[in-house]
């Protein structure tokens, strides 16, 4: 293994892999063959899965990706055998708001900005095939339009990794008879395309073949469905994706193994690693730890109606993180104000976390509470949360895995072992899967939001008409809402009462396999903020820096 850096090639013989089983993209990433999935199971029995989420995010910061990987690095640290399974990073984040998405401090994936700054190619062979279908399309329109497409019923948009509001809504086609046909389109975010969204979905080859042949793209003038199929853009498809399917491997700063595949945002997708990253380290590894996006409302609800069905997945235990500051923020204090000690303002916020709580154990998962300690939060404010948790006899504790790493994750690691000591309970969906689409949006607004009606606008109520009318109305629905608030409003924190949600668009996602639902003023494409990370980047020596 000498062509790996020693922590990687410790790292591929942890998963009790050959050293030339990974395909090398550098001395410590590579890519590991599906193929491998045939191969026999290195350890007796079965791998258990665990997915963590967070109450509802906060500029303080929850910490789903820090506490993900030390407790990875905690479990290993107790001798167990455990992998990763962790989205990629968007350039769009990272050069805009959030800067990077590797984890921070002691608990981090490396090599960092590598896997934050284009990594394996993967989300541009995403964008590419998701844009050589646009580019299709608007050819055939071009030449002729045989399929009778109505070039005002094109809901397949273009898609860019970068945040860049001025491109959300374009017209194409103008110039002249040489330069297409005009119509208006825009561009979202690769992170919201489908084709992301399928990539993570897909349990095999064949069945990414099968839900891209099957993605809708555009409606004939009949109201008729065109898919991908009909483009005659599947095999092309295939060929961008064939290096992107694979799932990638990395290491934490520790040296614990880390699939990093795929990366659906949570508030306009659903917000999971791929499912194939998931069944390889489930393969691979004893334990699979993986994170669901932004909060339980978004992330793992998701994850139990969308993703554990397509995967035949089901977690051993859900950790639920929260921080004191962002617990205090939802309790009212000012932001300013975060950082002085104040547990009655941590109580005032627990209701966001008993919001999430509720979520969790009405989708019939184990939770467990995980408080991401930062270094200036104090006992007593701490130990509201964990008393909190000890009254609904929900297992707690207190991580330092920022400071300390996987030593400071060992007392999750031991709860979390002694939580999954027994078999879980089965998933139990909140809606069934024949109830009209509907009826899953107020459900959902209802019971995981708190909202007391849903409210379509007109626009909304032609969607669903289309969706009824193409025989779509038994799809599961994916709900895009701003993962700010339990509402669709982002300013209202804790756990708000008395609102209604307001669903304005519906789009079928028929390959992905189900409905997208969008919710208030959620977007699809974000906008960097007045002072973008972007601005901080730069190359000295040799190294980037600014990106952290």
């Amino acid at each position: 293994m000498s062509h790996w850096t020693p922590r990687f090639a410790a790292a591929v013989e942890r998963l009790g892999l050959a050293a030339d089983d990974p395909v090398p993209y550098g001395r410590d990433v590579a890519k590991l063959p599906l193929a491998l999935l045939q191969h026999a199971r290195v350890r007796p029995g079965s791998g258990r899965l665990v997915l963590v989420t967070a109450i509802t995010p906060t500029p303080a910061g929850e910490g789903k990706t820090t506490t993900s990987i030390g407790l990875a690095d905690a479990l290993a640290r107790l001798g167990q055998s455990v992998c990763l399974a962790l989205r990629e990073p968007s350039l769009g984040p990272c050069l805009g708001r959030k800067g990077g998405g590797t984890g921070g401090g002691a608990a981090t994936l490396v090599p960092a900005e590598r896997i934050d700054l284009h990594f394996t190619g993967d989300f541009h062979a995403v964008t590419s095939a998701h844009n050589l279908v646009a580019a299709l399309l608007d050819d055939h329109l071009h030449f002729g339009n045989a399929l009778g497409i109505d070039p005002r019923r094109v809901p397949w948009r273009r898609v860019l990794d970068l945040d860049d509001r001025a491109l959300r809504h374009v017209v194409v086609g103008l110039g002249g008879p040489t330069d297409g046909v005009p119509r208006e389109t825009g561009f979202d975010i690769t992170a919201a395309s489908e084709v992301m969204a399928i990539l993570c979905l897909a349990r095999d080859a064949d069945d990414l073949r099968a839900r891209l042949a099957r993605t809708l793209v555009a409606l004939r003038r009949d109201g008729a469905p065109v898919t991908v199929a009909d483009l005659q853009a599947t095999g092309a498809m295939l060929a961008l994706l064939h290096e992107a399917v694979h799932p990638n491997l990395v290491t934490t700063a520790e040296g614990t193994p880390a699939l990093v595949h795929g990366g659906p945002f949570a508030n306009v997708a659903h917000g999971c690693s791929s499912v194939l990253g998931m069944r390889l380290g489930l393969h691979l590894a004893d334990w699979v730890i993986t994170a669901a996006g932004f909060g339980a409302a978004l992330g793992a609800e998701k994850f139990a109606h969308l993703v554990a069905p397509a995967g035949g997945l089901a977690p051993a235990a859900v950790v639920l993180v929260a921080t004191v500051r962002a617990l205090k923020l939802h309790g009212g204090r000012a932001p300013a104000t975060l950082t002085e000690p104040d547990p009655d303002a941590v109580a005032a916020g627990l209701p966001n976390l008993d919001a999430h709580l509720d979520t969790l154990v009405a989708l019939g998962m184990r939770p467990i509470v995980a408080v991401n300690r930062f270094a200036g939060d104090t006992d007593a404010e701490v130990a509201v949360v964990l008393a909190h948790a000890a009254a609904r006899g929900v297992p707690a504790a207190a991580s330092t895995h920022f400071v300390h790493g996987g030593s400071g994750a060992l007392p999750l690691a031991h709860a979390l072992l002694a939580a999954a000591a027994h078999r879980p309970p089965p998933l139990r969906p909140l809606y069934a899967a024949a109830a009209p689409p509907r009826e899953k949006v107020l459900c959902l607004a209802r019971t995981v939001y708190g909202a007391q009606d849903v409210v379509f606008t007109a626009a909304a109520e032609r969607d669903l008409a289309t969706v009824e009318r193409l025989g779509l109305g038994a799809l599961p629905v994916c709900m895009a809402k701003t993962n700010a608030s339990l509402s669709d409003d982002p300013a209202r924190l804790g756990r708000p009462q008395g609102f209604d949600v307001t669903v304005r668009a519906v789009y079928p996602n028929t390959g992905a396999g189900f409905l997208v639902v969008l919710a208030g003023d959620v977007l699809r494409m974000p906008g960097m903020p007045k002072a973008p990370r972007a601005q901080q980047l730069d190359v000295r020596d040799g190294a980037i820096v600014g990106l952290y």
